[in-house]
């Protein structure tokens, strides 16, 4: 099926996105927990190596909690790592596993797939599900606020369409 094929497609609706959301906010979350579970290593290696101390803290968890120069690197890391997840599958297929499941697909209005560009913008105006609620207001267009944003759309795969790797 070619990319055009997909502007046919009709737009998704407030439910179908809020189910993906909360499938892909699960995923999220691991993947958040397996970036600071990575960074928690290489911090326990640069205190092990002696490039830094635990700051007078019994434990290395209560350094990086009281410790602003670790913890703002290392929530941005791990936020990174979030943010990438959701870039990467939007450019690579226009679906997260959670919108695979939902049978939805991110593309631009003209069916194609979005840059990691436009991934990136769709980020901040999403604020984390909540730009969803604008397609309750918007019932013709369907358009979210990151839709509207990034002039891009969330779409309703047929099962057919659905079909193959992400």
């Amino acid at each position: 099926m070619s990319l055009t094929s997909y502007t046919t497609f009709p737009r998704a609706g407030f439910r179908r996105r809020v189910a993906s959301w909360l499938y892909d906010a699960l995923l999220a979350i691991a993947v958040y927990m397996t970036a600071g579970a990575a960074s928690f290593l290489i911090i326990s290696l640069l205190v092990h190596f002696g490039v830094f101390d635990l700051q007078g803290h019994q434990h290395l968890s209560d350094t990086i909690r009281n410790t602003s120069w670790l913890l703002w690197p290392n929530e941005l890391w791990k936020l990174g790592w979030v943010s990438l997840f959701f870039i990467w599958f939007w450019a690579k297929s226009g679906q997260t596993l959670g919108m695979k499941a939902w049978r939805l697909r991110v593309q631009n209005q003209d069916g194609s797939l979005i840059s990691k560009t436009t991934g990136l913008k769709r980020l901040l105006p999403t604020l984390f599900g909540l730009g969803n609620f604008t397609v309750l207001v918007d019932r013709k267009n369907k358009l979210s606020l990151q839709d509207r944003m990034t002039s891009t759309e969330v779409v309703l795969l047929t099962l057919e369409a659905n079909r193959g790797r992400l």
